[in-house]
């Protein structure tokens, strides 16, 4: 497994008022030999989770 994960697990808040959706960073997702390992530290309150590949950007606090 590697170290840093690849991909990044996110919520996404529908905006107010038209605004842009809010995606929220909730978990870490880590390519495994026959599949994906995924460590959560929040679940969404409408049960869908979106993984998306992390980015240089991402993975230096910004936001995608």
């Amino acid at each position: 497994m590697s170290k840093k994960p690849t991909h990044t697990a996110y919520t996404v808040r529908e905006g107010k008022d038209g605004a842009k959706p809010y995606w929220l960073a909730i978990g870490a997702v880590w390519p495994i030999k026959d599949g994906f390992k995924i460590k959560l530290d929040a679940m969404p309150l409408d049960g869908e989770i979106v993984i998306r590949k992390r980015s240089e950007k991402a993975e230096n606090g910004g936001q995608q």
